[in-house]
């Protein structure tokens, strides 16, 4: 054995993770879908010592902000204002690691305008005349978040414009009964509006052949939704919407019309990409690391409520730009979560934000629970007594007992500078490990249901190891404690991208040399420096206090 992970990409990578909507903050739902994922893959890269850059932005053109300010009875710019400093928070709470969190300012509006008006110019855009819900109270149309009614694919009850249940578009005056989400009494009316759409049918052809070629990094729901959308023929785009909430966007055939903010999304990530870029010291401008030469792998984590828009009208517009960018490889989707088997609701004061959770558990105990109970592939929830249950049986409890071991093995030697040796099938072992991780943490089998679980499996598996030698002095068995302490660092490295604090406190210790703690041959040794493992606490840490360790 060579001790050396498996090869896959090693091209520098670019993880995107959805643009959260400024009209609220964040609760647990949201963290345990995309955010939580799109984190663990980009701790993962750096562990592997790749080049990474992961970012987002708020997404503030969206309607819901009107809708949602409307409700609260205060601006949408105070909103956005508030509730992009409460995301913030939350995503820093919980360690998402991004790189760069773009603002929404004049060179992001510049990068979104530059990036339309080239497909303007280009023809690709065609105006068309549309009946849109109106409010004949105020002489608004009601599009978006502004509206509600019954999705016509499935019947759910949906916003406008796309369907959260089926990801089926609703465009234009096709959403059964529908009323205004700000208020439900008022009576809504239809009106001709005359609007830039992308005829998506156009670029059928190319993009089932974009889907074909990259199936396995689709899940079974968005394959689904892929395939049922394109048995049909594929409805218009709107590009432009007659609202005054938005970016302008300067089309003279549609004066004063702004840009359907769910197309912004990918100019969006052109923009914060760049931005994190120049955060991380490389001089770059929005859309050139985007551009084929660079020879980046795109790597989207979303919802499945936004799929539609990303593996369709996105990719269609990158299509219609040419070979001049490089398209998604990875578009991984979750499904919806729930707290205590009912959906989150702000409204009904249903809800948990990471804030609130993290006053009462630690953080990697949160974040190890949120991974084994994402709702990967079909809705899950998020149980208190579950979390309680796991945190004390299955990972705080067995690994506090075998870094206990451990420590107590190094404290009795009285000398923690000695090297034990590591045999053959030691390092076999370590390889059969990382390669298992490797299967939940890369593409495209990525996996945080299976991540989390491979932690708990080899948690306990090395605690009945320590078990076994509880008592025995290193010179006793050196070669058996030898293995032990290469299998354990392996395991607190391959663990490092969901328990962060603790692989924190293990680099604090000097248990890892380097920065990348999973790089090819790192576990290809003959022998190892004995240590005592940081403790996984059982209450929350201090903003500053690190992780313990015994010994």
């Amino acid at each position: 054995m060579t001790g050396v992970l498996p090869t896959n990409d090693d091209r520098p990578v670019l993880v995107l993770g959805p643009n959260p909507t400024p009209n609220g903050g964040m609760h647990l739902g949201h963290i345990a879908g995309p955010y939580l994922a799109g984190d663990v893959y980009a701790r993962y890269q750096r562990a592997r010592g790749r080049k990474v850059i992961f970012t987002t932005e708020t997404d503030d053109s969206q309607t819901y902000v009107v809708a949602s300010a409307g409700r609260e009875g205060i601006t949408p710019e105070a909103l956005c204002k508030r509730s992009t400093a409460e995301i913030q928070e939350a995503l820093q709470a919980i360690g998402i690691s991004y790189d760069g969190f773009g603002p929404f300012d004049s060179m992001y509006k510049a990068t979104v305008l530059q990036y339309f008006g080239a497909l303007h110019a280009a023809g690709v855009f065609k105006l068309k005349t549309v009946r849109l819900p109106y409010l004949e109270r105020t002489g608004e149309y009601m599009v978006e978040g502004l509206i509600e009614g019954d999705c016509p694919v499935c019947l759910a009850s949906s916003r406008g414009g796309l369907c959260e249940t089926c990801c089926h578009p609703n465009n234009f005056d096709q959403l059964l009964n529908p009323h205004s989400t700000i208020n439900p009494d008022d009576k809504l009316t239809y009106r001709e509006a005359t609007i830039m759409v992308l005829p998506l049918e156009e670029y059928r052809e190319r993009l089932t052949e974009y889907h074909e070629r990259l199936a396995e990094h689709r899940r079974p729901h968005v394959r689904q939704m892929i395939a049922e959308l394109l048995a049909r023929p594929l409805q218009d785009v709107p590009i432009t919407f007659p609202l005054n909430w938005g970016i302008d966007a300067q089309f003279p055939e549609v004066p004063g019309q702004v840009l359907n903010a769910w197309l912004e999304l990918i100019p969006a990530g052109m923009f914060t990409t760049a931005y994190a870029a120049n955060n991380l010291g490389r001089d770059t401008v929005p859309g050139e690391l985007w551009q084929r030469a660079e020879n980046l792998r795109i790597v989207h984590f979303l919802g499945f409520d936004n799929a539609y828009y990303f593996c369709l009208p996105h990719i269609a517009m990158l299509m219609a730009h040419g070979d001049k960018y490089v398209w998604p490889e990875s578009i991984i989707n979750n499904e919806f979560y729930e707290l205590e088997s009912s959906k989150f609701s702000t409204s009904k004061r249903h809800v948990l934000t990471p804030q609130e959770l993290l006053t009462e558990v630690p953080r990697d105990v949160a974040r190890l629970y949120l991974a084994l109970t994402a709702p990967e592939y079909q809705r899950s929830t998020f149980s208190r007594a579950g979390l309680d249950k796991l945190a004390e049986e299955r990972l705080v409890g067995p690994w506090n007992q075998l870094a206990g071991s451990l420590a107590k093995a190094v404290a009795n030697a009285g000398d923690d500078s000695i090297r034990l040796p590591v045999s053959p099938g030691a390092r076999g072992r370590v390889v059969t490990m990382l390669e298992r991780f490797d299967l939940g943490y890369e593409m495209p089998t990525f996996n945080l249901n299976r991540s989390a679980e491979t932690v708990l499996v080899h948690i306990e598996r090395l605690r009945q190891r320590a078990a076994v030698l509880d008592g025995v002095g290193l010179d006793e068995q050196p070669e058996a404690w030898g293995e032990l302490f290469l299998e354990v660092k392996a395991l607190v490295a391959s663990a490092s991208p969901l328990l962060i604090d603790l692989v924190a406190a293990a680099q604090e210790a000097g248990v890892f040399d380097g920065s990348g703690v999973l790089v090819t041959g790192a576990y290809d040794v003959t022998d190892v420096r004995p240590f005592a493992p940081p403790l996984l606490p059982t209450t929350p840490l201090g903003p500053s206090e690190p992780a313990g360790a015994l010994g």
